[in-house]
């Protein structure tokens, strides 16, 4: 069952390779440095790799949107996703799959009464206008500074183009890692909350948890987009917005890449966070929207003069045209499916102010006193509840988060089979111990049961400032609440 709904994310990534690969090998190809064919081959390759080993920073950002919880839910918002960017690539547009399948999820939350992640959808929307903007920055700068250094460097035009060709080849490789890293989010992020996959490993050396085999799975698709339809959208952005030069090409093309790159990289992200420096949100971000930027940054360091400006508000127009397009289609789509097909399009999710969870919000400081004719009532949605909790208490966006995550009812019992099930060689045998003493015992709110096992074991239990670590323990306790909940389906 979850194969067949994982095709409309293969049906994304699809229109995503179709679309996008012109994003990192456009400008080569536009320019005639570089055949579609070798452009397509390398572009495959590279991007599956980034998306297999540097994926998972973007994703968990998308995940925060809106974490759907039903798997025909996750196959209609991907698939509104796919149809809405489908449609665009088809008018040879490069469009944004970051705002489809934004778009796609809120439709969701909307359909499902889901608490937006407003502050998730911040640093999103935010990275929409940054992106094109730190883009064209940057190939301005990069073009004044080899314009510059040819000036003083005299090199035969042959050699120039051989290292042109050569350098387009590794910006393009660069891009292409840097696009399945960034971009993978898109594709697959929204089935990895509800993935039935575990751990594997390689003759003991590599190993893909869940989230990187649905990774390697969406990293194909794109591939497969790129050599069966990407070379209209090639075209389009190469030739399309200003006429471009080999060595314009080659910036833009780092440009891309360099963008891309400083919003998908966790490592980054640590170095500069270590070092008290601030970090860019590892978003998803659109690769159209850098590459475009890119493009423009050239053409205005060159005077304005080429820039096809009817073109650039056609591909504005289809920018501003897909998040709303996404958010419909979404809507509709699974007001369909579940009211005609009678499909699960979200598992609905209560809310009350219980003991416990009033005790974990006073102790995070949340003054709760005006709240008591509220108290263990049940509300059937995030919005209901929310509405109910603006009505008698002021809370910023950080202390509403709290309330409703502290509130979230999610009533489990861990049954003896569970630990019969765990098959995931990350999950350690102290760790599959602190399970099995838990037989038996009922939680009300998943976070009872996180603290329940951090107190039979220390392998279960977070360290303040590891979040590499952290965020592996959070995949692991992903992992228990789904054997838990299949245990009871």
């Amino acid at each position: 069952m979850f194969a067949f709904f994982l095709t409309s994310g293969l049906f994304l990534g699809w229109s995503l390779g179709a679309n996008d690969g012109a994003n990192v090998f456009g400008t080569a190809v536009g320019s005639r440095m570089i055949s579609f064919r070798k452009a397509a081959l390398y572009c495959g390759i590279f991007v599956v790799l980034g998306a297999v080993i540097s994926g998972a920073g973007a994703a968990r950002t998308l995940g925060e949107l809106g974490a759907v919880n039903a798997i025909a839910g996750a196959f209609v918002v991907a698939l509104a996703a796919a149809v809405t960017v489908y449609w665009l690539t088809v008018l040879g547009y490069p469009v944004s799959t970051t705002q489809a399948i934004v778009g796609a999820i809120i439709g969701w939350d909307l359909f499902a009464g889901a608490v937006i992640d407003f502050a998730a959808l911040e640093k999103i929307v935010l990275s929409w206008i940054i992106s094109p903007i730190l883009a064209a920055i940057f190939s301005a700068v990069l073009y004044k500074l080899i314009a510059l250094g040819m000036k003083h460097i005299r090199i035969h035009m042959f050699q120039l183009d051989a290292l042109t060709r050569m350098g387009l080849l590794i910006a393009g490789i660069a891009g292409a890692y840097s696009l399945g890293a960034n971009n993978i989010a898109n594709v697959v992020g929204i089935f990895v909350p509800i993935s039935p996959f575990a751990e594997i490993s390689f003759l003991g050396i590599f190993k893909l948890n869940a989230a990187q085999q649905l990774f390697f799975i969406g990293g194909v698709a794109i591939a497969v987009g790129v050599f069966t339809y990407g070379r209209r959208v090639m075209l389009t952005v190469g030739e399309g917005i200003t006429e471009m030069s080999p060595i314009a090409a080659l910036v833009a093309v780092l440009a891309n890449a360099l963008v891309l790159f400083l919003f998908a990289s966790q490592d980054l992200e640590r170095f500069l966070i270590g070092h008290g420096l601030p970090a860019l949100p590892l978003v998803p971000v659109s690769s159209s929207q850098a590459i475009v930027g890119s493009v423009i940054g050239i053409g205005l360091v060159r005077g304005g003069r080429g820039i096809r400006w009817r073109m650039l508000g056609e591909i504005t127009g289809a920018w501003v045209t897909t998040p709303v397009a996404a958010v419909v289609i979404s809507f509709i789509a699974l007001f369909f499916l579940q009211n005609v097909f009678q499909q699960k399009t979200y598992l609905p999710v209560e809310y009350r102010l219980t003991a416990q969870a009033e005790e974990r919000i006073r102790a995070a400081g949340i003054p709760v006193d005006r709240l008591e004719d509220i108290r263990e009532k049940t509300y059937p949605s995030a919005y209901q509840f929310q509405v109910a909790l603006s009505q008698r208490v002021s809370l910023d966006k950080g202390q509403m988060s709290r309330v409703i995550d502290a509130t979230e009812l999610e009533p489990v019992v861990v049954g003896s089979q569970v630990t019969g099930r765990i098959n995931d060689p990350a999950i350690t045998a102290e760790q599959r111990e602190a399970v099995q003493k838990l037989w038996g015992k009922r939680f009300q709110h998943r976070w009872e049961l996180d603290q329940a096992l951090a107190a039979l074991s220390p392998q279960w239990r977070m360290k303040p400032g590891d979040k590499e670590q952290n965020e592996k323990l959070q995949r692991e306790l992903d992992y228990i609440h789904r054997l838990i909940r299949a245990a009871v389906q």
